[in-house]
């Protein structure tokens, strides 16, 4: 019965942020208090441990979205968006090559920067005036781009510190191309009708190279950072952040509405790690079909975590399923809560859905045609050693022990 209260609790947490989003925070730190004190009145739970081991993880993600928030600024300051109105083609084919163009980069960086890039450059050149759609369309790129790439997303990360051969991964790029070309055809053609991309009169001011150093040097300390210390790219964001001051001073201004963003995701993702959720359905095609639906709602670490305890899912088909899934809800998935930063109209869930149907298609096309083309192929991953907690040590190390469907992990995490 306390089960389902907590999942009862939490279904009317995102029901009231989808119906009054402009009171997003609120709400959410008003539900994660409410589970709270549930758990701790009607369960043996241990809050401090529970905090204990989801802290890295949380302070991680906000670490993220608030540096790469100054990522966003550096690139917008850099000129560099207004040097793509001369690259670009005008129409709707820039417009939908900007989305390729977010994709590509998400397949080498966090997600997040890639469509907080990719919203930096359509407030440029679409002077400011974005389509829901499209904006719903950038945070799709996004995380379809980075489902292929085991450090294009947190959680293929995940899946490949465990054991998984990157080549596993690469099928959901099918995924991401199929998806792409249905959802970036209808958005590309929304942005336009409402404010086509074109061509500055005047030629664009030149592009400010050390603006543009300082967003190299944090891409670079992200992707090092989450190679060589253990999946924490915050570090080397904050590293290269505080680094690049010294060449270019970074604009704290645009923390605040960042955090606004971010202390509403956390608590988000805090409260769904409390969620009783100790083990999935039986792994096959259909159960993946589902998480991607999930996990427009349910952060998609937890979800991750859960199908390696399993470890018997096709880990391309599941990368592509839990973390494109995200982008159907602007709360679903962390680039779609930094986006929002930039665009509030965005907070909106009808307007999102409504707006943004063609990602939703674009998600169930794109699983078919991984479907049809690889067929499902569960990958067993091996790993080595008998002591521990199961915590991989790093990338292409073993982890301590082997995670089995009968000894299930904590929910929790990051998008």
């Amino acid at each position: 019965m306390t089960d389902i209260l907590l999942f009862v609790l939490f279904a009317a947490t995102l029901f009231g942020i989808a119906r009054h989003h402009k009171f997003a925070l609120q709400i959410a730190l008003t539900g994660l208090a409410v589970v709270v004190v549930v758990r701790l009145g009607l369960t043996d739970f241990k809050l401090g441990e529970h905090l204990a081991h989801e802290m890295p993880i949380l302070l991680n993600l906000g670490g993220l979205l608030l540096g790469f928030s100054l990522l966003a600024d550096y690139f917008e300051r850099s000129h560099l968006p207004e040097k793509l109105t001369v690259i670009l083609p005008p129409g709707r084919l820039g417009a939908f090559l900007l989305l390729v163009l977010v994709a590509v980069l998400s397949a080498v960086l966090d997600n997040i920067a890639a469509a907080l890039i990719g919203g930096a450059a359509a407030i440029t050149l679409f002077k400011r005036k974005v389509h829901i759609g499209y904006l719903a369309a950038i945070v799709a790129a996004s995380n379809a781009g980075g489902a292929g790439s085991v450090i294009g997303d947190t959680t293929t990360t995940m899946i490949w510190i465990q054991g998984a051969s990157p080549w596993w991964l690469v099928e959901a790029a099918i995924g991401a191309v199929v998806a792409l070309l249905f959802f970036g055809t209808i958005a590309s053609g929304q942005q336009h009708r409402l404010q086509p991309l074109v061509r500055e009169a005047h030629a664009p001011p030149p592009v400010d190279l050390g603006n543009l150093g300082v967003v190299l040097m944090i891409i670079v300390g992200a992707v090092l950072a989450n190679v060589l210390l253990d999946h924490n790219p915050a570090a080397g964001v904050w590293g290269a952040i505080l680094v690049g001051g010294l060449l270019r001073r970074p604009n704290w201004k645009v923390v605040g509405p960042a955090a606004v963003g971010a202390s509403f995701l956390l608590a988000l993702v805090l409260s769904a790690s409390m969620m009783p959720v100790e083990k999935l359905p039986p792994a096959n095609e259909w159960t993946t079909l589902a998480l991607g639906f999930v996990s427009a709602f349910f952060d998609n670490i937890p979800l991750t975590k859960l199908a390696l305890d399993q470890n018997s899912y096709d880990w391309g088909m599941l990368a592509y399923a839990v973390g494109y899934g995200g982008s159907m809800l602007w709360f679903g998935s962390s680039a779609g809560v930094a986006i929002s930063g930039f665009f509030p109209e965005a907070k909106s869930v009808k307007n999102w859905l409504v707006s943004g149907w063609h990602v939703a298609v674009g998600y169930v096309l794109g699983f078919f045609a991984i479907l049809l083309v690889c067929g499902w192929h569960a990958h067993p991953l091996e790993r080595k050693g008998a002591q521990g907690h199961g915590h991989a040590q790093g990338p292409g190390t073993a982890v301590e022990a082997p995670l089995t469907p009968e000894a299930p992990m904590a929910p929790g995490g990051s998008k």
